[in-house]
């Protein structure tokens, strides 16, 4: 069984719509939101994958979510037969941390791809979680988000130096860093060059729920991009659909 975050109490978050950071931003998608994530970002926009009830890691605005509400089990083959039903032929696993998953999901993905040949799959990870042998062959590129330290993470359990350089040294894995503050370059410059990620697979991302905050950060941030040879990625979801699940 896959456990899956929910748009309402009781519906899984599966969706179609335009990926909205990264290399394939802008393009149709379909997205599975999958629940449960070992870290916790302070500033964190789906805390109803992991702050449940009980939970007293920290987040900005402290509130908590009734799990029974916000998680919902699935089959696997249940799960790949719905998804097949779907025209796109992107499939982007979100989270959370979908990686916690990984056993569960290459089953999910085995049936689905045996159906659905040419689907190119996308994994959203925070780079922590080495991907479970069963499922690695399965994807196509992986979005690793590392979290810096405004995310309110000890570094010790979110920038892992083993696993960021086996990102580093994959080809499927591009980097997106989440970045509030120009203090925060500092921090990304010197984990690319600790683990020479090439400059081509590196993403600075603005933090933000709103479209005016994103707008703000983006003036900056395009051109400290631009000055260091990286790439720049929008929230383009945001600004389309604003903060909302299922988008």
């Amino acid at each position: 069984m896959l456990t899956l975050a929910t748009t309402t109490p009781g519906e899984a978050e599966v969706f179609a719509s335009l990926q909205g950071e990264g290399p394939s931003i802008g393009r149709p998608s379909l997205f599975v939101r999958l629940s449960r994530c070992n870290l916790a970002c302070q500033w964190c926009d789906t805390a109803y994958t992991w702050r449940f009830e009980g939970d007293n890691r920290a987040h900005r605005d402290d509130l908590y979510f009734a799990r029974s509400a916000n998680q919902v089990s699935v089959d696997e083959a249940e799960l790949a037969a719905r998804l097949a039903d779907y025209a796109e032929d992107r499939l982007v696993i979100t989270g959370g941390e979908p990686l916690l998953q990984g056993a569960a999901l290459a089953r999910m993905l085995a049936v689905l791809r045996a159906g659905k040949p040419g689907l190119h799959v996308e994994v959203e990870t925070n780079g922590t979680v080495a991907p479970h042998a069963a499922l690695d062959p399965l994807i196509d590129q992986y979005n690793v988000s590392p979290k810096l330290a405004h995310s309110g993470n000890p570094a010790e359990l979110a920038l892992i130096p083993e696993r960021l350089s086996a990102w580093a040294a994959d080809p499927r894995a591009y980097f997106k860093f989440v970045i509030a503050s120009e203090d925060d370059l500092t921090e990304v410059e010197a984990l690319q060059r600790a683990h020479d990620i090439v400059a081509e697979r590196l993403f600075v991302m603005p933090e933000g729920t709103a479209s005016a905050a994103l707008r703000d950060r983006s003036r900056w941030l395009s051109a400290a991009a631009l000055e260091r040879g990286w790439r720049f990625t929008d929230r383009l979801h945001i600004h389309l659909y604003g903060d909302t699940r299922g988008t």
